[in-house]
């Protein structure tokens, strides 16, 4: 599968970010075979038609559409060439972290690394007018750069990317109170970092240096989930991958994730799904994703 990595000789001044015009790029989006990137996107579709299938899941993709993605998602784009006008929005995390001083910045957007909630947003035109019309300021200073230039940015892009949230937040029902604490972003990402070998709520409790109680408490007053479901629904998100992505069968999937056996992994997507990981490859092969 190929990966598509962060251009930087594309970049204007030393701020790991692009935004352009989707014409720069039609062709990536045209193209409907599988692939990933290690850049976080933001696409703002003025005018489109067709799907997205994101991982496992399928997203409808129509005029003022807003779609957030998380490096190394699997995508394949079924977008109609006829009805295409969109602005996109691209940067690596490090660049999100370092840019606001904020090592959990990323983690603090609820569109970001989100597994039970759709990742667009039905917006309305003047919604699509206003962030882009912030976008094109930001490329401006991108290819006009003046000393200036690197604070205009961050201003103008901190506060996209915080109404982004606020909205995502309000179209989803999502908490948006500020936490008192940092263990609910920490423990998203140190998901990231070891799903692949620990799978107890406790053993992230005590990477953190807290308790179960304390770490859920964090996490249910932040997303209004329990740590358990996050991390049911972040194991599930690698096996799908897993499943769909490569040619590993369920022990060696259960291997990778550190299951003492394939039955516990078995027995777990069978509970958060309601079907076998056979029905799943079967119902996406026959083309009924979700």
């Amino acid at each position: 599968m190929k990966t598509i990595r962060f251009d930087k000789t594309q970049c204007g001044v030393e701020v790991l970010l692009r935004v352009g015009l989707g014409d720069e790029v039609k062709e990536a989006y045209l193209d409907t075979d599988v692939y990933k990137t290690d850049y976080f996107e933001i696409l703002f579709f003025r005018t489109a038609s067709g799907y997205l299938v994101l991982n496992h899941r399928k997203i409808t993709i129509s005029s003022n559409t807003i779609v957030f993605i998380s490096p190394f998602q699997k995508r394949r784009w079924k977008l109609s060439p006829h009805q295409f006008d969109f602005t996109f929005l691209i940067f690596q995390e490090d660049f999100l972290n370092d840019f606001f001083s904020d090592k959990l910045f990323t983690f603090r957007l609820l569109f970001f690394y989100q597994l039970d909630i759709s990742l667009n947003m039905a917006v309305t035109d003047e919604d699509i007018q206003r962030a882009c019309s912030i976008l094109t300021e930001i490329s401006i200073e991108l290819k006009q750069t003046k000393l200036d230039s690197e604070h205009i940015i961050r201003s103008l892009l901190y506060y996209l990317l915080l109404k982004l949230n606020r909205n995502y937040a309000l179209t989803n029902k999502l908490p948006l109170e500020k936490p008192e604490n940092n263990y609910a972003y920490e423990f998203k990402k140190l998901m990231e970092l070891h799903i692949n070998q620990k799978q107890r709520v406790s053993e992230y409790a005590s990477l953190l240096g807290i308790s179960r109680i304390t770490l859920n408490k964090a996490v249910q007053a932040q997303f209004g989930a329990t740590a358990s479901h996050l991390l049911k629904q972040r194991l599930l998100f690698e096996i799908k991958n897993f499943l769909l992505h490569s040619q590993f069968t369920v022990a060696e999937i259960a291997n990778k994730l550190n299951f003492s056996e394939p039955n516990h992994l078995l027995r777990l997507f069978k509970t958060q799904t309601g079907q076998t990981t056979a029905g799943f490859l079967a119902n996406y092969q026959n083309g009924s994703i979700q």
